[in-house]
């Protein structure tokens, strides 16, 4: 997962920022100067960094962390007056002006961080009790049959849908349970 989104509203600061993390060796997915693009790009990852400014043209940056699944971490670059009351979770900060270093190494241990949690997930997928998976295995046979899916297709629904809404697997499928049957 080595998926970096920049966004500012001036492109120029934008494309400046990419150009420091590329010259520092990272791979920059896309620079955005909305949030809304950034929303629309997300959708197409599975998670990652979105290096940001305070403000973007259409939205401030803790709207845009309550939009992103917790799969996605955001490093702040800020003046530290804009911070100062502390900052959302899953957002890291980094006060202006900044320096090349700190920006590598902080997007280093924000990928660090990310891939623990992302293995600590996978853990717990693998720990379920037969209760938990019967609900997922039910939740899987209620798509199949109404919404005409493979097991597959199913299965990755309920994964997209848990990633989306920042919920479990278990909780997912839960919610389909219900919804469904009404």
């Amino acid at each position: 997962m080595s998926n970096i989104i920049v966004v500012f509203p001036n492109r120029e600061n934008a494309t400046n920022i990419r150009n420091i993390l590329v010259r520092g060796g990272m791979d920059v997915s896309q620079v955005c100067t909305t949030g809304a693009q950034v929303l629309q790009f997300a959708d197409n990852l599975h998670g990652g960094i979105i290096v940001c400014g305070y403000k973007m043209q259409d939205m401030i940056y803790s709207e845009l962390r309550e939009c992103l699944p917790e799969t996605f971490g955001i490093l702040l670059i800020a003046s530290r007056d804009k911070w100062s009351d502390g900052l959302v979770s899953g957002v890291m900060g980094l006060p202006m002006p900044i320096k090349v270093y700190d920006l590598i190494n902080t997007i280093d241990m924000m990928f660090q961080n990310l891939q623990r949690e992302k293995k600590r997930r996978r853990e717990a997928a693998k720990n379920r009790s037969p209760e938990q998976k019967r609900i997922i295995d039910n939740a899987k046979a209620l798509l199949m049959s109404r919404n005409n899916m493979s097991e597959e297709e199913a299965h990755r629904y309920l994964q997209k849908s848990s990633m989306d809404s920042g919920n479990s697997m278990i909780e997912t499928a839960q919610m389909v349970l219900t919804i469904m049957a009404e």
